[in-house]
């Protein structure tokens, strides 16, 4: 009987012992922090990895998940500057930095956040006019952060970036910028079409004026051409008439040449006196046409003075 309830105490101790064991043994998982508080009082913050604590004296109060953590903004409704409500919807990231801060500088960090996201989103909407908000988002989100994130510094968080999600203002608003939007379409449209048309005028007065100025240049060129055809013309003709006469005048001053001009003065003009015999019915003779030589005479008296000058 003594021995059954000595092993029965044994196995109890070894119960107890093993239980001891395992509470004091703590393994946090890696981008995590465990808060320890030691008889109500914050003890340590136990790193990633195998950890020991004292078993009932010990306790995990917080744990912290140090990764990003992307959080929902609820959807809810802005006043903009010109009086237009809108509502916005958005998406908050951040970390846990300080996990002692994280557990004992806000009841609730999360609530916090989301409550001063929803508070600085208001604000900076206050601010703005419709058409700004849609234009401006990057200076909305960065706004919001840089207000969010001097906040959070005291709750041990670090806010990352916040994106807009969606922006909806009220359906007759929308109705109003979709019709403005088709109406700035068509202006863009008319003002496109009115700009190839004059585009296209502009071409075609330019190809004419173009054309115009070529086809006066082709016919300047043309009259040019001419012009120094008939006067390359000209001077041909009158080199070949001097060089004609110089090559009768050397004849003449030739030996011979004299006599040889006037054979052939008397040829001619007995040759002329046979075709008017030949062609006409009616014959006009000079008074002294049976004079042949003295015609001959007064032929060669007209040659020999260009000679004997």
């Amino acid at each position: 009987m003594l021995g059954l309830g000595s092993s029965l105490f044994t196995l109890v101790l070894f119960v107890v012992a093993l239980i001891v064991v395992i509470r004091a043994i703590r393994v946090v998982p890696q981008q995590h922090a465990w808060v320890v508080e030691r008889l109500g009082r914050f003890y340590a913050v136990l790193e990633p990895g195998l950890n020991f604590v004292i078993p009932f004296v010990d306790r995990v109060a917080y744990r912290h998940d140090l990764r990003e953590i992307p959080l929902d903004v609820p959807s809810q409704i802005c006043i903009t500057k010109d009086n237009t409500q809108l509502q916005v919807d958005g998406i908050l990231y951040f970390q846990v930095t300080d996990p002692k801060l994280a557990s004992y500088g806000s009841s609730n960090y999360i609530v916090a956040i989301t409550q001063l996201a929803q508070t600085t989103l208001r604000s900076v909407i206050g601010r703005m006019e419709l058409d700004r908000t849609f234009e401006e988002r990057e200076q909305i989100n960065a706004n919001v952060v840089a207000a969010l994130d001097e906040a959070a510094t005291s709750w041990g968080v670090k806010v990352l970036r916040y994106e807009i999600k969606d922006l909806t203002p009220p359906a007759e608003i929308l109705r109003s910028m979709q019709a403005q939007i088709t109406a700035e379409r068509e202006k863009r449209a008319v003002i496109a079409t009115s700009e190839g048309k004059r585009q296209e005028q502009i071409n075609v007065a330019m190809g004419a004026r173009e054309a115009a100025i070529a086809k006066s240049e082709g016919e300047k060129q043309a009259e040019i051409n001419n012009a120094q055809g008939q006067a390359a013309a000209i001077l041909s003709i009158a080199e070949a008439n001097a060089k004609a006469i110089r090559q009768v005048a050397e004849a003449i001053e030739a030996p011979g040449g004299l006599s040889a001009v006037n054979l052939k003065v008397a040829e001619q003009y007995i040759a002329a006196f046979g075709n008017l015999a030949i062609k006409s019915n009616t014959m006009i003779l000079p008074t002294n046409a049976a004079d042949v030589a003295g015609m001959i005479a007064t032929a060669m008296s007209v040659i020999r003075q260009p000679a004997s000058r």
